[in-house]
C-alpha cells in the first residue's frame, strides 16, 4: 500500500468518524431541545394552573378543592424541578457531543494536512528528479556538440 493510498485510508476513516459524531451531537442537540420544549410546556401549564386557583379563591373555593390545587401545583413543581435536571443532563450531553465533533474534525484536519505535505513533498521530489534528467540531457548534449 503506498503512502497516497494509506493516507486516503485514514482521512476516509477520520470522516466517517467526524461524520458520525456529528451526526450524534444533532442528535443530542434535538434531544436537548425537546426536553426544553417539554419544560416550557410543564411551566406554561403550571401558570396556568396557577391562575384557575387564583381565580377560583376570588370567586368562592371549599378548602377540600383549594387542598386539591395546593397538592397540584406542588406536584408540577416536582415535575418542572425533574425536567429541570432533564435539561441540564441534556446541556451536559450537547457540550460532550460538541467536544467529541470538533476533536473528531481537528483529527480529520490532520490528516488532510499530512496528506497534503506528502503530495508536495513527492511532487519535490519529482520535479527533482526531472530537473536531474533535463540536466544530464542537456549535459550529454553538450558534450556531444562538444566532441564533434
Amino acid at each position: 500500500m503506498n503512502t497516497a493510498s494509506a493516507f486516503q485510508s485514514l482521512i476516509d476513516l477520520a470522516r466517517n468518524d467526524t461524520d458520525r459524531a456529528g451526526k450524534e451531537l444533532g442528535q443530542l442537540v434535538s434531544e436537548r431541545h425537546n426536553a426544553q420544549t417539554q419544560l416550557s410546556m410543564l411551566h406554561d401549564y403550571r401558570l396556568d394552573y396557577a391562575h384557575r386557583l387564583q381565580h377560583a379563591t376570588q370567586t368562592g373555593l371549599p378548602a377540600s378543592s383549594y387542598q386539591n390545587f395546593r397538592k397540584f401545583l406542588a406536584t408540577l413543581d416536582d415535575a418542572i424541578s425533574q425536567q429541570d435536571r432533564v435539561v441540564a443532563h441534556k446541556d451536559t450531553g450537547v457540550l460532550e457531543g460538541r467536544q467529541h465533533w470538533q476533536s473528531e474534525k481537528r483529527r480529520l484536519n490532520a490528516f488532510e494536512a499530512l496528506e497534503t505535505r506528502a503530495r508536495a513533498k513527492q511532487r519535490d521530489h519529482e520535479n527533482r528528479s526531472d530537473q536531474i534528467a533535463c540536466d544530464e540531457t542537456s549535459a550529454g548534449m553538450f558534450r556531444r556538440m562538444r566532441n564533434t
